[in-house]
């Protein structure tokens, strides 16, 4: 109650937007408050000042943990606030939001927790890359009680329930990601299909979630682990697959890895005539993670424009400019502020789904993903 108070105290001091502040303290909170009680909130104001994952308008969560797995990749915890799917399937990836130096950053990650409608806690395992400064910035960089956007769970490369009777796993690398969210859900559900998983990797010390597998190997009943460590035993040649487990033509595939890997998986599978039975998943990055967020927003009626970040919605920002921008719950509930995309590509910020030229948009819950043109 203590931290409420003290936000609250600081929260007052601080004017509210276009309200300048002159010098003292109680002046300030006297100043501000004055302020407050004419300037419009909304009640998804107050409940974010008193939780921040307290948000109807957007997605949320907080950073627990931050779990090193191997030198370049650790593991996210994150506590998801209101409106978070739990009930998401193994083998989807979720998209993450980080404010850095004051910019926002998205990317989608594969989830590897299991999905509990109870659970409190999701988590997210991020290889740091050279090209990933937001991957880089999650392992090394970012700390525990920080704030993040979240877009709610999304992906087809998910496991069935009850799981096909026998199942082959291949993977390399970070594609590791998905297919462990499966692995170990089939084990908290009690459910031991015949499983024969290959993975590659450099070397030992590079293989992510390298103890669980081994575990997994001792003491899983049906799971057999094939480590193919390339800097000493070459590459997995995919056109070789019955040295490795015989009987792959009658398994069902999961595959995930680098490009290279799946385009020969699926050379593989087609020439057999078995591509029903091959479930891939490729780490491409979409539209709205290309050449960072944002863009600048063309309001094309009134011949007005706003540069804003992967955060602004598109809404705020023709309020900004000067705009008489219809509005209702401000939440993505009421529909009152949809408007036609003429231009560019915009990003749902809770669900992360984007919308092209041609759609109606929410513009309380939309944000830029590139240059856009609103007809307003």
């Amino acid at each position: 109650m203590a931290g409420v108070v003290k936000t609250v105290a600081r929260w007052s001091k601080k004017p509210a937007r276009d309200v300048e502040a002159p010098s003292g303290g109680w002046v300030n909170m006297v100043r501000g408050l004055a302020a407050r009680a004419t300037t419009p909130l909304l009640p998804d104001d107050y409940l974010s000042l008193l939780n921040p994952l307290w948000s109807a308008r957007e997605l949320r969560g907080e950073i627990v943990e931050v779990r090193r797995e191997t030198d370049d990749s650790a593991t996210v915890i994150i506590r998801p606030g209101w409106g978070f799917a739990r009930d998401y399937q193994p083998g989807q990836y979720v998209g993450i939001g980080l404010r850095v130096d004051g910019r926002w950053h998205w990317r989608s990650y594969s989830l590897t927790s299991v999905p509990e409608p109870d659970r409190d806690e999701i988590s997210i395992t991020v290889k740091a890359t050279p090209e990933g400064f937001l991957s880089t910035h999650l392992v090394d960089g970012v700390e525990p009680g920080t704030i993040i956007r979240l877009a709610a769970p999304q992906g087809e490369f998910t496991l069935p329930d009850p799981p096909p009777e026998s199942l082959l796993f291949i993977t390399a690398g970070s594609g590791i990601t998905p297919i462990m969210a499966m692995l170990r859900s089939l084990r908290a559900r009690g459910q031991a299909p015949d499983i024969v998983h290959i993975h590659s990797a450099p070397s030992a010390e590079s293989v992510i979630f390298c103890d669980e597998l081994r575990e997994l190997e001792n003491e899983q009943r049906g799971y057999r682990l094939h480590l193919q460590l390339t800097q000493e035993d070459g590459k997995v040649e995919l056109t070789e697959l019955d040295q490795i487990v015989s009987d792959w033509q009658k398994r069902s595939a999961w595959v995930c890895g680098p490009s290279a890997m799946l385009d020969a998986a699926e050379e593989v599978w087609e020439e057999h005539d078995l591509a029903d039975q091959l479930h891939m998943e490729r780490f491409t990055i979409a539209a709205t993670d290309k050449g960072g967020e944002g863009g600048t927003v063309h309001f094309a009626i009134s011949d007005k424009s706003v540069e804003i970040d992967g955060a602004t919605t598109i809404l705020q920002a023709g309020e900004d400019a000067g705009l008489q921008m219809p509005f209702g719950c401000r939440m993505g509930i009421c529909q009152t502020c949809v408007l036609p995309l003429e231009e560019g590509h915009v990003r749902d910020i809770r669900s992360g789904q984007e919308h092209g030229a041609g759609d109606r948009i929410q513009t309380c819950i939309s944000t830029a993903s590139g240059d856009c043109t609103i007809k307003i």
